[in-house]
């Protein structure tokens, strides 16, 4: 018996405790695959997004702009008359303000919008730019509201010792859709982002986190 509350006392103590640490998920599922709306653009989502891995039978794979550069801090994707770039930068916590969950352990928004990239930790880098030229000479805005809130960009990994990249960019058959596409890092697994371009104009974007844990 004696023994028995021992565990029991254990097992509340533990559950304390795992009650303690949880961490509450403040960011917004509506920009999940699950919630894109039926269409053209998702059926070109599930033939590479890992949020539309169970849409994907079927789909023909669209066509994929190579990666011509990348780095610790930046890639370069051309081809197409097309050419991406995307930047990073350190990411300097004095510059923003950070909202904090259970006495400031965790961190759980910056500039007041929850995160993503080491979810409850302050991130050590930011992506800086998101670089679209068509036809080598016009630029294609991409808002900074895509981007802020998304952190620890990932250009490379490596696979048994060869540098590799999740990263992609993908094209439309019809040619009037273009998908930025990367991985990126959680404190626990990887979430993923597409920018998603129509007509050489941002439309929106899809991110899925909790991915390859």
């Amino acid at each position: 018996m004696r023994s028995f509350l021992c565990l029991c006392l254990l097992a509340l103590h533990v559950g304390a405790m795992a009650q303690d640490e949880s961490l509450p998920d403040l960011r917004n599922k509506r920009e999940s695959f699950t919630k894109y709306p039926k269409g053209e653009i998702r059926d070109d989502l599930a033939t590479f997004t890992i949020g539309g891995i169970d849409e994907r039978i079927g789909k023909k794979p669209l066509e994929r702009i190579p990666a011509t550069d990348f780095n610790m801090r930046s890639i370069t994707f051309e081809g197409n008359n097309l050419k991406v770039v995307i930047t990073s930068a350190p990411f300097d916590a004095s510059k923003h303000k950070l909202a904090y969950y259970g006495e400031k352990k965790y961190v759980v928004k910056i500039d007041g919008k929850p995160y993503y990239g080491d979810y409850g930790t302050i991130p050590s880098t930011a992506i800086a730019s998101v670089i679209v030229i068509v036809n080598n000479k016009d630029t294609v805005a991409i808002p900074p509201t895509a981007y802020a809130d998304l952190y620890h960009p990932d250009f490379t990994y490596s696979d048994g010792g060869t540098i590799k990249t999740h990263n992609a960019v993908y094209q439309s058959a019809d040619k009037r859709r273009l998908y930025i596409y990367m991985v990126n890092s959680e404190a626990i697994g990887k979430y993923e982002v597409t920018w998603i371009l129509q007509d050489n104009k941002y439309v929106g974007r899809v991110i899925d986190s909790g991915i390859m844990r």
